[in-house]
């Protein structure tokens, strides 16, 4: 099953459900907001449902929001409309299919998205480029290599049938490594909990 049917199919209850630590959220948007402008360019790309997007638009200029699946696409706009949010322009595109001129954006952000993509490396180097110079990615990641291990067998088998998401494991280590190969400086990295996504600002050489 490709993977934008198993988001659509899933959107509506991921939509109503609650966010798993709603003062680990509140404190990621909040060191967000001490590196956006009013006359920045964002791109949030796996926007899902919109949340992050609608929290912070109006800190900036403008956020493009891409997601693959339609269906939290749509929900994400009636979201945008409901809050009245006008400075989001929302688009159907996995990361991997954007086209976008070097230097265009002055913050990317991507959350709970990198441990669902094929190449991470590949992703973070693109966004690398994307991003004018001094510009920042903020991403939010599961991290679960070397842990819950019962997950490497169960994903894998779920993901076969189309009933759970490709995922890959990796620890918060090597994420990190990542972003300093593509040429990253990590400015923060954060880390709730145990077993928590670890929350990571890393910015381009300006």
């Amino acid at each position: 099953m490709p993977a934008n049917k198993f988001w659509d199919r899933f959107a509506n209850r991921y939509a109503k459900m609650p966010v798993a630590d709603e003062v680990a959220y509140q404190k990621k948007l909040q060191i967000t907001r001490e590196y956006l402008r009013p006359d920045m360019a964002v791109l949030e790309f796996g926007c899902g449902t919109g949340s992050t997007a609608i929290a912070q638009a109006p800190h900036v200029e403008h956020i493009k929001a891409i997601d693959f699946s339609p269906k939290m696409l749509s929900i994400a706009k009636s979201k945008a409309d409901e809050n009245k949010i006008a400075n989001i322009s929302f688009a159907q595109s996995s990361i991997e299919a954007l086209d976008v001129p070097d230097h265009t954006y002055d913050v990317v952000m991507g959350h709970s998205i990198l441990h669902l993509l094929k190449d991470k490396e590949v992703i973070i180097s693109k966004v690398y480029d994307m991003l004018k110079p001094g510009g920042v990615f903020v991403t939010s990641t599961v991290c679960a290599g070397g842990k819950m291990h019962i997950l490497k067998v169960i994903l894998p088998i779920g993901n076969v049938f189309g009933l759970l998401p490709f995922a890959k494991f990796f620890t918060p280590e090597e994420l990190a490594s990542s972003f300093v190969d593509a040429g990253f400086s990590i400015e923060h990295q954060w880390q709730p909990g145990e077993n928590k996504a670890v929350f990571i600002v890393a910015r381009k050489a300006a």
